[in-house]
């Protein structure tokens, strides 16, 4: 809830990606999230693949708070520019300090974090293929902005970035 109440406080936008693009992840995201909820498991009588013990569920759930914080870190930091869908603000630029100095998608890095932990926690087939579908269409998305990105600020300036910081894992090779 606290996600979509701080959209309020974001610059409307100027230019948004085409729709029909935005499909190609939202479908995967979609059924990613049917597969994550516990109960699709319980339904299709999917028993857990492992158990976790105390200290197991208490480390993930660290893991998942870790990356819910660094979500609301990078949306924090990039303030009036972030927006849901994948779009251009009015004097846009290149945020490139905080968590966007480690990734260039430090809210999606933070989203596949706090999945990989749930999908464990939940230890079913279906979880694990619902946070796998989940982080395709997120890798999706990301795809799509850069792209964008690209077109709307630039070659110049945004392929410098690329080259000096990667998408979504840290220390990872950039782009080239």
């Amino acid at each position: 809830m606290s996600w979509v109440a701080a959209s309020f406080w974001s610059d409307r936008p100027r230019k948004r990606a085409a729709k029909l693009e935005t499909w190609n992840y939202r479908a995967a995201m979609i059924a990613g999230g049917i597969l994550l909820v516990p109960l699709t498991g319980w339904l299709l009588g999917e028993k857990p693949i492992w158990e976790i013990n105390h200290a197991g569920m208490y480390a993930l759930a660290a893991l998942m708070l870790a990356g819910l914080s660094l979500t609301w870190w990078a949306r924090i930091y990039l303030g009036p520019l972030w927006s849901s869908v994948i779009s251009r603000k009015e004097d846009h630029k290149i945020i490139d300090t905080g968590p966007y100095a480690f990734v260039r998608h430090p809210i999606y890095s933070g989203l596949i974090i706090a999945l990989v932990a749930t999908a464990a926690a939940e230890g079913r087939l279906t979880a694990l293929f619902g946070a796998a579908l989940i982080i395709l269409g997120v890798w999706l998305k990301a795809r799509t902005e850069e792209r964008f990105l690209l077109t709307e600020l630039g070659p110049e300036s945004y392929d410098a970035y690329r080259r000096r910081v990667p998408m979504l894992i840290p220390f990872l090779p950039r782009h080239r």
